[in-house]
């Protein structure tokens, strides 16, 4: 009788063929009772993630995977900074753990597609222009990360740049920074080896963050996945900085 009731449901409503259960549509229907299409209306990936995703869809497992892994270290924080967050789909996954956090981008373009597209889906976060080279956010982080965007810094910069962040740092602050390797350029494609004039080896990276930070903890990442392996081996590198050394 229940099969009959599902064949009778299929015919009116919106399941394709007669095979599954009454038991299984009921299952799906409770599972997908959401406005789906106002959230759809409300969201948007921006048009250079929207590109990305059209020219090789696997990157964005490795944009939602170093953002994963983000989230899990400042889970519970109070106020975050996103710096360098582009049209802001890493800020959003940051979001979920965090209490309130706040993305700076230099390009207009990517700060108009994030308070577009990402602000109205993730009520704690908020998108403005900022250069950090330029000067430190106003406001108190007790945590900040910047992922993708060292390998982009002048190297003559890159003091001015971690100054600005810690700026920006309560006393105990935690900053994270992910960058591709430099053995990873190799396979790099043209375009991106033209723009990435900052990467360093692991061991680079990691002398660097300390001399800013009384702590760091540097990982690896293969893909997805991240770890604790050999520095060459690895394609990214990410070091979790703790402890702020004071100017």
């Amino acid at each position: 009788m229940s099969d009959l009731r599902a064949e009778h449901r299929n015919e009116e409503n919106r399941f394709c063929g007669h095979g599954s259960s009454e038991r299984a549509i009921e299952a799906y229907e409770r599972a997908i009772d959401y406005d789906f299409e106002a959230a759809a209306q409300s969201f948007d990936f921006g048009p250079v993630n929207k590109w990305g995703f059209v020219d090789d869809p696997k990157r964005f497992g490795f944009l939602i995977s170093r953002h994963k892994f983000v989230s899990k270290m400042l889970d519970g924080k109070k106020n975050v900074l996103d710096i360098g967050c582009q049209e802001g789909l890493g800020t959003m996954i940051v979001s979920k753990a965090v209490a309130r956090i706040t993305g700076v981008d230099f390009f207009a373009a990517h700060v108009e597609s994030a308070n577009k597209g990402i602000r109205p889906v993730a009520p704690n976060a908020e998108f403005f222009g900022h250069d950090i080279i330029g000067g430190p956010v106003a406001g108190e982080f007790d945590a900040a990360y910047s992922m993708d965007v060292f390998e982009h810094i002048d190297p003559a910069q890159c003091d001015r740049y971690m100054k600005n962040i810690i700026a920006s740092l309560t006393a105990d602050g935690v900053f994270i920074v992910g960058i591709p390797s430099l053995e990873s350029q190799a396979f790099a494609s043209p375009a991106s080896r033209e723009g990435h004039i900052n990467c360093r080896t692991g061991a680079d990276l990691r002398d660097f963050c300390r001399e800013y930070f009384g702590n760091v903890f540097m990982f690896g990442m293969n893909d997805e996945v991240v770890h604790t392996g050999f520095f060459p081996m690895c394609h990214y590198l990410i070091a979790v900085c703790v402890g702020p050394k004071s100017p």
